[in-house]
């Protein structure tokens, strides 16, 4: 890490709303988030010196494009401030982290706001998977399915039966706790949701077949909502602690970041991994990358993590990247607890993807900001007690776009 990087705050919208049933669309989400952030961190407008909007699919949802601009529509106090609008599937936001890091790094700025920001409830649950099959490789996936998305994830889960044997009731479970996560999450999409008994088996009325490999609670929401965040520089994050009673030490700061691409096609990444280590190399590579420039040796070092759950099989592989389990052993790790909270390496307290939603564009900030408050024990009913560092992993398409943060405190 060239140079310390601070998050001083930042704001999360309701994902279970549906906005267009409000009346607003996704100009209002960013006018929610951006003000919402810089309330949460006592900040002036006039402190940001740059803004960075992840987004997916706002073209084809909102006919929206342009959103770097769209901040400054809504949030006047923001005109002039250089922007841009960063997309990378569902890892728009982390890219978006990325950049404004680079430019924090760089000595360019030292104040920016990253905005993650999606709305998908505005059309036909059908119509917004469609939209969403552009972050594949249009096609030419080769894939007969009607929904492109579980149809992939649950090639993955097959993948993952032949090369080391898979038993559902482990992505069961890994569902069934993620819901029961988000009850605890006052901005959790499913956290007033509720369950019959058989929910989380393979009963195909309570938990019916979508595509081949996956059933309905493996699915990840289909959310709108915002995130926003401030990052700083050391020397305005020293600033900014003292003039609120803190110390630098006590901010939460980016201690380490990984990111990494592969091509778009499901079926080329899983063949070039045949007799590797790891089904995706590069993601594991983005995760060490993260840990080393953390200064950490791996997973035995965080107390945490928030990670990409977009479908129970891609918690399941996660789980053996980041080093939790050796490849093919996942479902240790799901048998005894250790992803649960109170286990030994709690997975998602905030309900992840499947639990506290997945507004696209939005997924990364989230998780960064989730991340920033267990560090600093603010994160409320999901806090893992004593947590000072956490790690994330956020995703885009089929594993093509893959990024991790490691995020900690320096003591006191």
């Amino acid at each position: 890490m060239s140079a310390a990087v601070y998050i001083l705050g930042g704001y999360q919208s309701d994902f279970a709303r549906a906005v267009s049933r409000e009346g607003k669309d996704i100009s209002d989400l960013v006018r929610e988030a951006t003000i919402g952030a810089l309330e949460a961190c006592r900040l002036d407008a006039s402190a940001i010196q740059t803004v960075h909007v992840g987004n997916a699919f706002a073209e084809a949802q909102r006919q929206q494009g342009h959103l770097g601009a769209m901040v400054a529509q809504v949030v006047p106090e923001l005109w002039g401030v250089p922007a841009m609008r960063h997309e990378g599937a569902c890892a728009s936001s982390s890219l978006a982290v990325l950049t404004a890091m680079a430019e924090i790094e760089a000595g360019r700025y030292d104040c920016a706001l990253v905005l993650g920001v999606e709305e998908f409830r505005n059309l036909p649950g059908d119509v917004a998977s469609q939209n969403q099959n552009s972050a594949a490789w249009a096609g030419r996936e080769d894939i007969d399915c009607r929904f492109m998305w579980p149809a992939t994830f649950g090639l993955l889960a097959q993948e993952y039966a032949a090369r080391y044997g898979l038993d559902r009731a482990h992505l069961n479970r890994i569902a069934e706790i993620n819901y029961a996560n988000a009850k605890r999450n006052p901005l959790a999409h499913t956290r007033a949701w509720r369950f019959g008994d058989a929910a989380f088996t393979d009963d195909d009325t309570a938990n019916p077949l979508i595509e081949p490999g996956i059933r309905r609670q493996d699915c990840g929401q289909v959310s709108d909502g915002a995130c926003a965040i401030v990052l700083a520089s050391a020397r305005v994050a020293e600033e900014y602690a003292r003039r609120h009673g803190a110390t630098l030490a006590r901010l939460p700061r980016i201690q380490g970041w990984g990111h990494r691409n592969a091509g778009l096609r499901y079926r080329d990444k899983v063949e070039r991994s045949r007799g590797e280590r790891w089904v995706f190399p590069h993601l594991r590579g983005a995760i060490e990358d993260a840990f080393s420039r953390a200064g950490i040796a791996g997973v035995e070092q965080v107390d945490g993590i928030e990670l990409h759950d977009c479908f129970t099989i891609t918690e399941y592989m996660a789980i053996e990247h980041f080093g939790i389990t050796a490849p093919g052993e996942a479902w240790r790790a799901v048998e005894s607890g250790a992803i649960a909270p109170g286990g030994r390496i709690p997975v998602n307290p905030s309900g992840g993807l499947i639990g506290c939603g997945h507004p696209v564009g939005a997924t990364g900030a989230r998780m960064l900001y989730d991340a920033a408050r267990q560090v600093t024990g603010t994160a409320g009913g999901m806090q893992v007690e004593g947590a000072r560092r956490f790690a994330t992993l956020n995703i885009g398409g089929s594993c093509a776009t893959v990024a991790s943060f490691v995020v900690g405190t320096d003591g006191e």
